[in-house]
């Protein structure tokens, strides 16, 4: 797999699948490898996928000082990317916590983005409220899951507030996972079996460790960002739910959100070629402030 130094000379790795124009993709979790990403729903068909292995993570490099863990540290490996690749300007996908990653890219480095693209994406770097939460989850009550699954997510929660580890949340995480999903079938608890290995802790205990974002900053240089941007939300997702998707899109001059239907944090894996004519028309779309 191809590799590069960073701006710390820690070696990183990415995945090439596809062809076509490229599109850089920043994984989440956070700290799961990119394969988590598969071919984004046959994506791939038409864009050259780009997957970044964050460090520390998939085929990445440990880095030497765990603190470059941090969300906001890795800018520079996505910028290092960037330069690496040889790209003017490129078009940035981020997932989940790697759309905090992407939007605090976009804060730094405006100048380099073609497109942003945000899908499902995590919310603490503009401290964007959760709002709809409670109520996407309660949309699942007809679910033959629900009861338990209902109960294991909020005693993570409880738990994680209470300092528990990675390690000791393991299996609550596992019996909260259906609300991830539009459709809690073989392929989907394989997908999210497979974040066992795909997983590395210490990447995701440093993730935000310490992060605590200016993010009166953060939105206020989103707020001049000259580039079309993609909020793709889905519609059972709970994290961001519809609302809270809407509230983050609102935030941009060119923002434009999509809700795809009957899907949850993972939209690709509940109907891939949905989710590829959803990201592809919008990035064969002319850009609003160019038309």
């Amino acid at each position: 797999m191809p590799r590069f130094p960073s701006y710390d000379a820690t070696e990183l790795t990415y995945h090439v699948h596809g062809a076509g124009p490229p599109l850089v993709c920043l994984p989440g979790g956070p700290g799961r490898a990119s394969s988590y990403l598969d071919k984004l729903g046959g994506l791939s068909a038409y864009r050259t996928l780009i997957m970044l292995d964050h460090r520390g993570t998939g085929e990445s490099e440990v880095p030497a000082d765990p603190a470059s863990y941090r969300c906001d540290r890795l800018v520079d490996d996505v910028e290092a990317l960037r330069q690496h690749l040889g790209l003017d300007r490129m078009s940035l996908l981020g997932h989940s916590a790697g759309g905090d990653l992407a939007q605090l890219y976009a804060a730094r480095f405006p100048d380099r983005l073609e497109r942003l693209l945000l899908i499902t994406p995590a919310l603490r770097a503009t401290g964007t409220e959760p709002v709809g939460q409670d109520d996407a989850l309660a949309a699942r009550a007809g679910e033959w899951w629900y009861r338990g699954a209902r109960a294991a997510r909020a005693t993570w929660q409880e738990a994680v507030a209470g300092g528990a580890s990675l390690a000791d949340t393991a299996a609550l995480r596992l019996a909260a996972a259906p609300f991830s999903y539009g459709r809690w079938d073989e392929r989907a608890r394989a997908h999210r079996e497979a974040d066992a290995w795909e997983r590395a802790d210490a990447a995701t205990e440093g993730f935000y460790a310490g992060f605590e974002p200016d993010t009166a900053a953060v939105r206020a240089a989103l707020a001049t960002l000259d580039v079309p941007v993609l909020v793709l939300a889905g519609e059972l997702d709970p994290m961001p739910a519809p609302p809270a998707a809407r509230a983050l899109t609102d935030l941009f001059p060119y923002g434009e959100l999509v809700v795809q239907d009957r899907a949850g944090h993972y939209p690709w894996v509940d109907d891939g070629p949905t989710f590829a004519r959803l990201v592809l028309t919008h990035l064969t779309a002319v850009a609003p402030h160019t038309a």
